[in-house]
């Protein structure tokens, strides 16, 4: 089966589908272990070549996948492995894949078969008549070639083809390692010269490279390549870092507080209890985790969402309005303008007892909440039940690789999304790099970032994850323009820090 030129999403459903359903996978986990999320629990893994207790496996009943790069009918070896299986009498499955030829170029932006007569594809690991190739009226494309692509090059202008053929030399295509070099037959020895171009990589040869300029889209995405560190609680971390995927980051949960009950849970028990006998007017959730912690304790009850019925409920922003919603509960009041404590009071209603037959609100909040809320609700006439839903504490220590690069610079950006992130974060990990970009939610966060001596350089214009992202974006977007304008590379963060290893384009 073809794992696809590199990137994990470049699978085929039927792809996706077999590895649902195999017994055994045969992989090279390093490259394409992240496919093995399309499997089973309790799949067994082989690493390398095809070992034959897969085939009698297979024979015994067993479905055994054997994951190849690219396409498995370009220019691989498993002619024998498909031998063995036919010696053995196992039935087998030719499962194509998209190959490096197609998928790469289309990711360096360099179209290979639009306005050209040829599309011709060769692998320099076989020996080649490299004149024959010379004229070649569209698009040559050479696998395994970027150890001798210099010597490739010559050859060709030996056999005819002109010096000022456009070149593009292309690695680590489709992942957010992809590194292109563009250049010309004649340049290219200067041009590669301190690329450190290594496979997996492809070698384009034709004028379509002269397209990548206006084509580029992957490479030119704002966070391309970014290592971006998101301390947060691994549930709250998909969305925000799916985000930051669709910018180019790759980015790295760290989770710098953990999420427990609360020490006594009779608090929430007999809160769980006046919100069903009619105890409570309001319940206002400041969280999307006060959310999930009475949503479990209403599943502890055999309770459901129609416990609300005839409650006001509210929520702080966005992000817990989405989780009350998931709960099945449309929430009555949420902040127009700003998403926070502030922002709800602005709007929350004055307790007015022709209108409300209860004056009491209940408050599931983190046993760290700020006092913002039951301070203005009470001005306004109400009565608070500030109830400790949940507990918020410092998560362990990341790994040591990890540490390590968040003090020497290997993060391109952090991304705080609280002021206990911040606290979390550097009493876990140390402070990040001085080259590493800062960005904070709101200006409470930066004042506790720059409390800590780091130096704030992003802050969202709304208090949401999704807007601090934005934001970011914005400002690697904004820099790498600054770089083109001044006809200078445009380098990530990290690349600034001394002795990082810097690319020439």
């Amino acid at each position: 089966m073809g794992a696809g030129p590199g990137d994990e999403h470049l699978l085929t459903l039927r792809g996706a589908d077999l590895l649902a359903r195999a017994d055994i996978v045969v992989l090279d986990r390093e490259t394409y272990g992240a496919q093995l999320r399309h499997c089973r629990e309790g799949v067994e893994i082989a690493e390398g070549e095809l070992p034959s207790a897969a085939v009698h496996a297979a024979k015994d009943g067993k479905i055994v996948v054997r994951l190849c790069a690219g396409d498995p009918m370009f220019f691989s070896s498993i002619t024998e492995e498909v031998a063995a299986c036919v010696k053995a009498e196992v039935d087998f499955e030719i499962v194509p894949g998209v190959p490096p030829a197609t998928a790469v170029l289309t990711y360096a932006g360099i179209p290979p078969a639009t306005a050209v007569p040829e599309f011709r594809i060769v692998d320099a690991a076989q020996e080649q008549d490299w004149s024959s190739h010379a004229h070649c009226p569209g698009t040559l494309v050479i696998y395994n070639g970027v150890a001798e692509a210099v010597p490739i090059a010559k050859a060709l202008i030996a056999g005819g083809r002109a010096d000022t053929t456009p070149v593009a030399v292309s690695c680590g295509g489709t992942t957010t390692e992809q590194y292109t070099v563009v250049s010309s037959l004649g340049r290219l020895q200067a041009d590669l010269k301190h690329a450190g171009m290594t496979e997996p990589a492809v070698i384009v040869v034709g004028d379509a490279v002269g397209m990548r300029e206006r084509m580029s889209w992957f490479e030119t995405k704002p966070l391309f390549g970014w290592r971006v560190l998101v301390p947060r609680t691994k549930e709250q971390s998909a969305a925000l870092s799916e985000q930051l995927s669709s910018y180019g980051a790759v980015p790295e949960e760290v989770p710098t507080i953990s999420v427990e009950p609360p020490r006594t849970p009779q608090q929430m028990d007999r809160a769980i209890k006046g919100l069903v006998t009619g105890r409570y007017e309001w319940v206002a959730f400041t969280s999307a985790n006060a959310v999930k912690a009475v949503r479990e304790k209403f599943e502890e009850y055999g309770l459901d969402a129609r416990a609300f019925a005839g409650l006001k409920v509210a929520s702080v922003g966005d992000a817990t309005s989405r989780a009350l919603i998931d709960f099945g509960v449309k929430p009555d009041l949420v902040p127009t303008g700003e998403q926070s404590s502030e922002g709800l009071l602005a709007e929350w209603p004055p307790y007015d007892s022709m209108l409300d037959p209860i004056n009491r609100v209940l408050l599931p909040r983190a046993d760290i909440a700020t006092e913002t809320l039951v301070a203005g609700l009470t001005e306004l006439g109400w009565e608070c039940d500030d109830v400790t839903a949940y507990r918020t504490v410092r998560a362990a220590p990341p790994p040591a690789p990890i540490r390590e690069a968040i003090k020497g610079g290997g993060f391109d950006a952090v991304l705080f999304t609280s002021s206990s992130t911040v606290r979390n974060l550097v009493g876990i990990a140390g402070k990040p790099h001085h080259v590493t970009v800062i960005a904070v939610i709101g200006p409470q966060t930066a004042k506790t970032a720059e409390e800590f001596g780091l130096r704030v350089d992003v802050m969202a214009d709304k208090p949401s994850a999704a807007a601090l992202a934005a934001a970011l974006a914005e400002f690697g977007a904004k820099g790498r323009q600054a770089a083109l304008e001044a006809g200078e590379v445009p380098r990530k963060p990290s690349q600034m820090r001394r002795g990082a290893r810097r690319r020439m384009r």
